[in-house]
């Protein structure tokens, strides 16, 4: 089974569980990057704005293929309850088609609302989502995360995937 874990991360927690998954699974891991710039207070806004709307955005890279995977794994932070444009974008280019795919999601709380909407565009586009997740990643150090993350991957029985 070959596995790859595709995700974004803004402020680098998504990306710690991300390199987490990646080094207990062995598997081919990469970051996608939203070409519109998103830092300071009034991008933030607009990112915010983006994420409620479900806009798309510009990233890199542009496109994926997927098709040496079995399972795909996509990670996500939560902007206003939703994942994020870069995400919402990726998913809606990548040819998802027979696919099993792991969700999951990083936030200061817990959003399941997230990841309904990532699952059903994966579901719209002819994959199965076999397991899904959120890690709470308030005020956590990486070390944290990585234990979380470690214990999540027992707890979920994500081996299986």
């Amino acid at each position: 089974m070959e596995r790859i874990i595709l995700y974004y991360s803004d402020g680098g927690k998504t990306k710690v569980v991300a390199e987490t998954l990646a080094l207990n699974f062995r598997c081919d891991i990469c970051q996608i990057r939203d070409l519109k710039k998103r830092d300071g207070f009034r991008n933030r806004l607009s990112s915010t704005l983006d994420a409620f709307r479900e806009n798309k955005t510009e990233i890199y890279p542009p496109t994926l293929d997927l098709e040496e995977y079995d399972t795909v794994y996509i990670g996500t932070p939560i902007w206003a309850n939703n994942p994020t444009p870069a995400i919402i974008t990726l998913i809606d280019r990548c040819n998802l088609r027979g696919k099993d795919v792991v969700l999951f999601t990083t936030s200061n709380s817990n959003s399941e609302s997230a990841l309904e909407k990532m699952e059903m565009k994966i579901r719209a586009r002819g994959a199965r989502v076999v397991q899904q997740f959120n890690l709470n990643t308030d005020n956590k150090t990486p070390a944290r995360i990585q234990k979380d993350t470690e214990a999540l991957i027992v707890t979920k029985d994500l081996y299986l995937y």
